[in-house]
């Protein structure tokens, strides 16, 4: 099983910070025991899984993308290759993930540039909740903010692309 690159965990949650801090972002960050599911997660920032935004790397044809949606919901796969114009897509596997980023699955934020160098693309369900909880490039730290100053920040791409979760 791939480890966490400690030094990319504490760049990742720091650049976040600087990020949020230099665009004057109120927002609430927890340090909690490691959560290792969605549910795990909301349970302990005592918000619903609802909020949680699941950040997932996939490989779309022959390029890697970060694509947010709602802890609640899955990845509608057929919805990103249609957008995306594209044949193939698989989630990026753990090792992938670790090269790309040096974080482990679960720990991923939902942030593309300057934070992950990586295309970033939103669920449009997302636009439902009025904020936003996320593992904060560890398993132990999470940040929540308002869902507008998310969206304005880190500027995604929106289209629809979940599905309710099976």
């Amino acid at each position: 099983m791939s480890q966490p690159v400690p030094d990319a965990q504490r760049r990742t949650l720091q650049a976040i910070r600087d990020l949020l801090a230099a665009r004057d972002i109120r927002f609430r960050e927890l340090h909690h025991e490691p959560t290792y599911t969605s549910e795990q997660s909301a349970a302990a920032r005592g918000e619903s899984v609802e909020i949680g935004g699941k950040a997932i790397v996939m490989k779309v044809d022959e390029a890697f993308h970060l694509f947010v949606l709602s802890a609640a919901r899955s990845v509608d796969s057929a919805a990103v290759r249609r957008q995306l114009n594209a044949r193939r897509s698989r989630f990026a596997t753990p090792d992938e993930l670790r090269q790309l980023t040096g974080l482990v699955p679960g720990s991923v934020p939902p942030f593309g540039r300057p934070v992950l160098d990586l295309d970033l693309y939103a669920d449009e369900a997302m636009l439902a909740n009025e904020r936003i909880a996320f593992n904060a490039g560890s398993l132990t730290d999470s940040i929540i903010l308002a869902m507008p100053d998310y969206l304005g920040v880190a500027a995604p791409v929106m289209f629809p692309f979940s599905k309710p979760a099976s």
